[in-house]
């Protein structure tokens, strides 16, 4: 059954591709005169992207002297690229665990600014309503992407369809890492970007909210079952990534404090169906959970 959403981080509450699709510009933080206003580049994609054009045009955006350049990117792991390269200046699409594990992968590291939100992952299907109803031998499909494929196998685990060992990689886990499947649930690891589509073929998907919502899903009304939240979901809060040499940049933490204004919160909460949870909170918050 659906779980209530509801934090016990202590979070405030206010309410992720094949290739790049805008050149990414040259960063021009640097400021020539007090009157002026810096660029910050960042890229995005989804509703991140979204959610960050309306805060490149509000009034505080403009009042923190700052004029945000929005690129839509397709692919994820060209957005950490072009950040850890100083090619743009910050990201806006991923986990900490997704950041955690591409830093694990790559020479060039990348460094979390500041938190924006948690939004619950979700079990997906058209074949069943509730949990007890999957049969021995259903196919589920997860992401196959690092991080996000081991927070799946948890979600999959937190709803009773299967038991991992005790020392699971939040980051590197994968199926081998099963222990109890008694109802021989065939996990299946697929490509996210096609999920949807293959929803029907499959008895259950689970999908990241930004992919859910982009296939007309909201995972308060439509999973079989989501992600609980609470203080095992650190791992899973979204942040914005710098390079790791620009971790104090003073320009760019104006920019993380940007999401959390009212107007930004007014903005989620009316376009995202109460999907992504506001999440405040210093970069140890998330340093420590690891």
């Amino acid at each position: 059954m659906k779980k209530l959403l509801g934090l016990a981080l202590g979070l405030t509450v206010v309410l992720t591709g094949c290739s790049k699709s805008d050149t990414p510009a040259q960063t021009t933080t640097e400021k020539k005169d007090s009157s002026e206003l810096q660029t910050v580049t960042m890229a995005s994609t989804g509703s991140d992207a979204d959610i960050w054009r309306y805060i490149a045009s509000l009034p505080e955006t403009k009042a923190a002297g700052i004029k945000l350049d929005v690129k839509n990117f397709t692919d994820y792991v060209s957005m950490n690229t072009a950040v850890a390269n100083h090619e743009i200046d910050v990201n806006a699409f991923q986990s900490y665990a997704y950041m955690v594990a591409y830093n694990d992968a790559n020479t060039a590291k990348i460094a979390p600014l500041s938190t924006t939100y948690l939004e619950p992952m979700g079990i997906y299907s058209s074949k069943v309503k509730k949990l007890d109803e999957f049969k021995t031998g259903a196919t589920i499909a997860i992401p196959n992407d690092g991080a996000n494929e081991s927070r799946a196998l948890l979600l999959l685990q937190s709803a009773g369809l299967l038991k991992l060992k005790a020392d699971f990689d939040y980051v590197k886990g994968t199926p081998a890492d099963i222990t109890e499947n008694t109802k021989n649930i065939v996990i299946k690891p697929i490509q996210m970007a096609t999920a949807v589509r293959v929803k029907d073929e499959v008895d259950a998907i689970v999908l990241g909210n930004t992919l859910a919502m982009e296939g007309g899903l909201n995972v308060l009304k439509d999973a079989v079952y989501y992600e609980p939240t609470d203080q095992s979901t650190k791992m899973n809060v979204n942040v914005l990534a710098v390079a790791a040499d620009r971790q104090n940049d003073a320009v760019l933490k104006k920019v993380g404090a940007l999401y959390h204004t009212p107007a930004v919160g007014k903005y989620v909460q009316e376009h995202f169906g109460g999907t992504k949870v506001d999440v405040d909170k210093p970069v140890s918050y998330l340093t420590e959970a690891k």
